[in-house]
């Protein structure tokens, strides 16, 4: 394993302070590209730009690989032999995580449903259980429990049912939650809020990108706290207290690099473009999918970066967003053949 760190610090009396090391295995390539979209920036009326995640080079690419250099580091400081998780069948973190997994010899199980849902359960069906990321898992090799449609605490207590049958084989097991929110998952993301910041000739006005676990929007709030830039995370899933979860993973992660917690109240979210519900299309999403592809020749996914770009086109149009904007792909195409 590698040990990576760095500097932080303030330009006042040239204070600096030197970050603890965390562990990490090197999984994504990076940096990974920024470039200007030309014509977006002259259709939206905004100097436009792209970082994109969905080149991070490691089993297709997505900003996963990010999180799941520290925390599978983690892991086998801990003497794990297993891996579980949970999340949709058509996840593009147990996908990535069962590449990683497969790569450092590791057992990979996660609990699975075809939709989850918060309360109530979606009027419209979703992706499909096959193609996309559900058969790169099974080329893989990660071992997916197959549950039917439940609420998210459903689906969570039957992760803790296969990490305990698992464990009682006699292996030592590393849980993972959703999508990988965990500290170590939001250092990843707060080391690519410095990735960007080094790439960047200017400061961006706005980062914006699709939010919904949170170790995005906790990495990149926590990195530009305190500048001029806004950091806007637009929500996948429906609910409200999203920014409360965010708030409790800052808690965890603020300690790691020496900062103070941050509270729900200091993230920017925007709520109105979840569509149907999570892992369902949405026609907006579906119409910025189209978009970016004919303008750019760049594809975004249905679940996240399609309604991610929608609420960045909405929001230019509407004169709500302006000036030098940074769209954050984070990934997630294989989904586009589960549609």
């Amino acid at each position: 394993m590698d040990f990576v760190g760095g500097l932080v610090g303030t330009d006042e009396g040239n204070f600096w302070q030197t970050m603890p090391l965390l562990p990490k295995v090197p999984l994504i390539q990076a940096p990974t590209p920024l470039h200007q979209l030309e014509s977006a920036s002259q259709d939206l009326g905004l100097e436009l730009w792209i970082k994109r995640d969905d080149l991070t080079g490691f089993a297709f690419g997505g900003n996963k690989g990010r999180k799941l250099e520290y925390m599978l580091a983690a892991a086998i400081a801990q003497g794990a032999q297993a891996i579980v998780t949970c999340g949709s069948m058509q996840s593009n973190f147990i996908r990535q995580l069962g590449a990683a997994c497969a790569m450092l010899g590791l057992r990979c199980s996660a609990a699975v449903m075809a939709t989850p849902y918060e309360f109530n359960p979606p009027f419209l069906e979703g992706l499909r259980n096959n193609g996309g990321n559900v058969l790169l898992d099974e080329w893989l090799g990660v071992d997916l429990h197959i549950y039917g449609d439940g609420t998210w605490d459903e689906l969570f207590g039957y992760m803790e049912d296969v990490a305990g049958q698992i464990e009682r084989q006699g292996l030592k097991v590393y849980r993972i939650p959703v999508g990988g929110s965990l500290p170590e998952g939001a250092y990843g993301f707060w080391e690519a809020g410095r990735e960007l910041a080094e790439q960047s000739a200017e400061p961006f006005d706005w980062i914006v990108f699709a939010s919904s676990s949170g170790s995005t929007q906790v990495g990149l709030a926590h990195w530009f706290r305190g500048t001029a830039t806004r950091v806007l995370g637009v929500a996948c899933d429906p609910e409200p207290e999203i920014a409360c979860e965010f708030a409790n993973l800052s808690n965890g992660f603020a300690p790691l690099i020496q900062d103070v917690p941050l509270q729900p109240g200091e993230f920017k979210i925007k709520f109105d473009m979840v569509g149907p519900g999570y892992g369902i299309p949405s026609q907006d999403g579906n119409d910025a999918i189209r978009y970016l592809a004919r303008r750019e020749g760049i594809f975004l996914d249905p679940v996240y970066s399609g309604k991610a770009f929608a609420a960045l086109r909405e929001m230019a149009k509407s004169g709500d967003i302006s000036g030098r904007v940074c769209f954050w792909h984070t990934g997630g195409t294989p989904a586009l053949f589960a549609m």
